[in-house]
């Protein structure tokens, strides 16, 4: 089985969609949560996460609005 980018995301959703449905605001809070850190996690196992580069982000360092001052 091929497992895309869609799928997932429709796997995702219907989880959240079951937390919200049987489990209320704060079990699809929690979920949400638990999703995006194991999103941050799986990335970062695959290499695919550079954690500097995310924190530069976050910081806003090296944005354009710098670059064009120089």
């Amino acid at each position: 089985m091929v497992t895309t980018n869609t799928i997932l995301g429709l796997a995702a959703g219907v989880a959240l969609g079951f937390a919200g449905a049987f489990g209320g605001l704060g079990a699809f809070l929690v979920v949400l949560v638990l999703g995006g850190v194991g999103l941050l996690a799986g990335r970062w196992a695959d290499g695919r996460l550079d954690l500097t580069e995310l924190a530069e982000q976050l910081r806003g360092a090296g944005s354009d609005r710098d670059r064009v001052r120089r």
